[in-house]
């Protein structure tokens, strides 16, 4: 009988989801619903330089806003706990004196400041840097108890074997093959005691049952490091699969920094975009699913997706192409959930009042279903609806030559009188209303509807019109069209 498929997301708590996690995240995720297996999400948190308290919420939220759900984590538990590896540091102990003890490992005394005069060396003589090893060579005991005299705290090297050829299966690369030689002998345990990533990452992999690996290509230089540990512990050593980058639209490396593209899943639904569309757009960053068809529910991605469909080369974020997929899901989704996601975002901007009542929430959800077939994500209603909260409007070259031609005033003066004495703006009374105005003017087509558009909105194209003027509200209407007369 086959293991079940165990496999983690394993991110360090520094701040929010970003889009690379993300999508390792849902790649984990699926194989794992697809497989009958565990999906498992823990924190490897050594660094305390860099961990920020609220690191391990902002992940876990943004898992679940992409509907990611874990089977087990640091809220929930599970049969591997503590999902913290600064909660784990008392496991790691036997693994260390095992290494120690068969001198897979061994004390380096060594200085920040030595270690770095030996790389500027290295580098002068046009090596590449590596630890030459000398604690591993010419440390006597007397030298050991001199340095631990002097207050020095040793970190632990785990003994790099020479002229061996480190070759593993890669889920998605193939063959991957590494020389020990170009590598050297790395810290394993800092001197304040705590495990660096490479070695803490195979034991938490071991001790949680991990079957597979899944992860960035940055990491893959990692994993000839991770391989040898296994081995000197004789422990099984997982498969590994490398996710290719995620490029930018230029093509290039994606940088944090990279105003092109929002980064961070959080940013995704401040913004109001929805989470389906996000993740079926990262699920297409680097697989294909070997059809025409791109739009997929995560039902639909947990059926289809395989990792033999992952490819090698860098994948291209493409924030047109995410709008674009957005803009489809925003169109099939009910208003009342679009509503909900556009209005606040129109209070925020002080546009309408923090506490609507019920008739001032029913116009906010008709002013978002007149546009929501355009928004490609929900804070767009701002900009989108902006002519509805203008105090004046300003017409463009366009627009004032239109309103300049003769038969402007007669339209508008017809159309004012008929706002006047009508008993509502419903859509379909102000259908009525144009229809009497065409009748008593002799104006019809674009002389007629393109005239009233310009003089309420400014502008020579917009929305429906007759549920425009029902928005704008009598009060609104008239006032333009003095206005304008």
């Amino acid at each position: 009988m086959s293991t079940p498929l165990r496999v983690r997301y394993a991110p360090s708590p520094t701040g929010h989801l970003h889009i690379g996690g993300a999508r390792t995240a849902l790649f984990d995720y699926l194989l794992a619903r697809k497989n009958g297996g565990q999906f498992v999400v823990r924190f490897e948190d050594t660094d305390q330089t860099r961990h920020v308290e609220s690191g391990v919420q902002n992940q876990l939220d943004g898992l679940s806003w992409l509907g990611l759900n874990w089977d087990e984590s640091v809220d929930i538990g599970g049969p591997y706990a503590p999902y913290r590896q600064m909660e784990r540091l008392g496991l790691y102990q036997p693994f260390i004196d095992q290494l120690l003890s068969e001198r897979n490992a061994y004390p380096c005394y060594c200085t920040e400041q030595e270690l770095e005069r030996e790389r500027e060396e290295q580098e002068a003589r046009g090596e590449t840097p590596q630890y030459s090893g000398r604690c591993r060579r010419h440390l006597t005991a007397e030298q050991k108890a001199e340095f631990e005299a002097e207050g020095r705290k040793p970190s632990v090297r785990f003994h790099v074997p020479k002229d061996k050829i480190i070759a593993f299966k890669d889920k998605v690369r193939e063959e991957v093959e590494f020389e020990t030689n170009g590598i050297g002998d790395f810290i394993i345990v800092r001197p304040d005691g705590i495990p660096t990533y490479n070695f803490a990452v195979v034991l938490d992999d071991h001790l949680m049952k991990i079957s597979l690996v899944i992860r960035g290509e940055e990491h893959l230089t990692n994993t000839p490091r991770q391989i040898m540990l296994y081995e000197a512990l004789g422990l099984p050593v997982p498969d590994f699969a490398h996710l290719s980058l995620i490029l930018n639209p230029d093509r290039k490396k994606m940088s944090k920094r990279d105003e092109s593209i929002i980064q961070f899943v959080q940013q995704y639904s401040e913004l109001g975009y929805l989470p389906e569309a996000v993740v079926n757009f990262i699920a297409l960053l680097g697989w294909s699913p070997g059809g025409e068809v791109e739009m997929f529910t995560l039902e639909e991605l947990v059926e289809q997706f395989d990792l033999d469909r992952v490819s090698k080369s860098p994948a291209v974020f493409d924030m047109d192409k995410l709008n674009w997929m957005n803009n489809h899901y925003i169109k099939q989704a009910p208003l009342e959930r679009i509503a909900g996601l556009a209005v606040p975002h129109l209070q925020k901007a002080g546009l309408i009042p923090a506490e609507l009542s019920e008739d001032q929430q029913r116009w906010a959800t008709e002013l978002v279903g007149l546009y929501q077939e355009q928004l490609r994500y929900a804070a767009e209603i701002v900009d989108l609806a902006e002519l509805f909260f203008r105090e004046k409007l300003a017409f463009d070259d366009e627009a004032a030559a239109l309103l300049a031609e003769e038969h402007v005033p007669a339209v508008v003066q017809s159309f004012l009188k008929q706002v006047e004495a009508a008993d509502s703006l419903a859509p379909e009374n102000v259908q009525k209303l144009l229809k009497a105005v065409q009748a008593e003017t002799g104006y019809k087509g674009k002389q007629l509807f393109m005239s009233i558009r310009v003089a309420l909105t400014g502008q020579m194209h917009g929305r429906d019109l007759n549920m425009t003027i029902h928005l704008l509200g009598r009060e609104k209407v008239q006032e333009r069209l003095r206005a304008l007369l």
